[in-house]
């Protein structure tokens, strides 16, 4: 029997299963997301990192190809107008919180990497979760790109309750990166532009209006916290 008769006597999953199984990797791994935000410490550790390791685990096990995920250097070049305009943003912002006084700026390049690098390597991961994860498995269930996209900025905003700074924020953002996703099919600018307004947050909003950015039991706790010791 050659390779290509092979080919075509492997079982291919039926539309019903797939369906299921779509359903059940967004529950889950939803699922998982929620409670590790609203846990916590030292639980919330443990639990993000089982999070971590059933997410990439998926992610694996129907891996599609680096094209279809985004990560490729097709339309790079086309999609860079995306990161110039998050760069226009974020130096806007800059510039008006400089002129209020609520600019914090590191202190230099170093200081910059070592506080941020992180958090851009995180928006990469969360662009990866939004577009790969739910938006592909979302235009199966639902078969149209708007109500996916749709769908997929709902599900990403909820899970920044419940800091409505960010809410909202997640909301208009993924709904504009699901839907760059889809004309482009890249996902390096997303990532990037991703990177570039969350650090400007960061940077131009004060903490105790963001609770440093912090959503679910950990915005809870640090309002609390801090309401506590103004009124020590």
């Amino acid at each position: 029997m050659d390779a290509g008769s092979t080919a075509t006597s492997e079982p291919r999953t039926s539309p019903a299963n797939r369906t299921c199984r779509d359903l059940v990797e967004l529950g889950i791994g939803y699922a998982l997301i929620l409670i590790v935000i609203w846990t916590p410490r030292p639980w919330q550790r443990l639990l993000y990192f089982a999070a971590a390791v059933y997410l990439i685990a998926i992610l694996w096990i129907s891996f599609p190809g680096w094209q279809a995920m985004g990560l490729r250097i097709a339309n790079l070049l086309r999609s860079l107008w995306i990161v110039g305009v998050a760069l226009l943003a974020a130096a806007t912002a800059m510039l008006v919180a400089a002129r209020m006084h609520t600019l914090l700026w590191p202190g230099g390049l170093l200081p910059f990497l070592h506080r941020y690098l992180g958090y851009a390597l995180w928006a990469l991961f969360q662009q990866v979760l939004l577009q790969d994860f739910f938006l592909q498995r979302l235009l199966r269930l639902t078969r149209s790109q708007g109500s996916a996209a749709l769908a997929a900025a709902i599900i990403f905003s909820l899970a920044h309750l419940p800091n409505p700074i960010l809410t909202v924020v997640t909301f208009v953002w993924g709904l504009a990166a699901c839907k760059l996703f889809l004309h482009y099919r890249n996902l390096y600018p997303l990532a990037l532009a991703h990177a570039i307004l969350g650090i400007a947050i960061a940077m131009t909003i004060p903490g105790p209006v963001t609770r440093n950015m912090r959503v679910g039991l950990g915005y809870l706790t640090y309002a609390s916290h801090h309401i506590g010791q103004r009124r020590h």
